[in-house]
């Protein structure tokens, strides 16, 4: 007989894995989401994150790019492998003046763990009503789609991803900045 913390993580797993499906197959209109427009300001957002000042905003990142992830639930399967990436690469973001920033439905509390559990660098922002999420078109309802966009120094939205595989998700978007960052010198 299983106990209930192994049923609960097996079923959350389970929930997750047809989440992820959905976000691959299907696109955020498709789920009743609408994606902000590529090269126009990018919607602005202030949210609590468990590093720096307690918040972080859109505005404070003005600038630097961004690269801004969306992703369902802290310590899940592709949650985790999708933030661990992020943070293997982070050196390369940081020469590139790109600051990650990640966004989930979870408490900040949540996010404090899952930095400290993986060795995390860069800010979690707690979206617990997904109002930014929803501002994104990347809201499931209950939690956030795994969706990214990337950030122009201005606050332009230059880029979108809603068909993320988690694996190698930070690759495909360090080769886009690359592509973008040469465009705009």
């Amino acid at each position: 007989m299983i106990s209930r913390r192994t049923f609960l993580n097996i079923f959350l797993v389970s929930c997750f894995t047809v989440i992820s499906w959905l976000n691959f197959a299907l696109n955020a209109d498709a789920l009743g989401g609408k994606l902000p427009a590529i090269n126009q300001p990018a919607p602005e957002f202030t949210l609590p994150t468990n590093t720096g000042d307690g918040q972080l905003a859109l505005a404070d990142l003005r600038g630097k790019w961004v690269v801004l992830y969306f992703y369902p639930k802290d310590f899940t399967a592709g949650c985790t492998i999708e933030a661990r990436r992020f943070q293997q690469d982070l050196p390369k973001y940081l020469a590139k003046n790109v600051e990650i920033v990640g966004v989930s439905a979870d408490d900040i509390d949540s996010h404090a763990e899952f930095c400290d559990s993986e060795g995390l660098k860069f800010p979690l922002l707690a979206d617990t009503n997904g109002a930014v999420s929803k501002a994104y078109g990347s809201w499931l309802g209950f939690l956030s789609m795994r969706h990214s966009f990337i950030i122009d120094p201005q606050g332009i939205l230059r880029d979108t991803f809603v068909k993320v595989n988690p694996s190698v998700h930070s690759a495909e978007v360090l080769a886009r900045l690359e592509q973008l960052q040469s465009e705009a010198s």
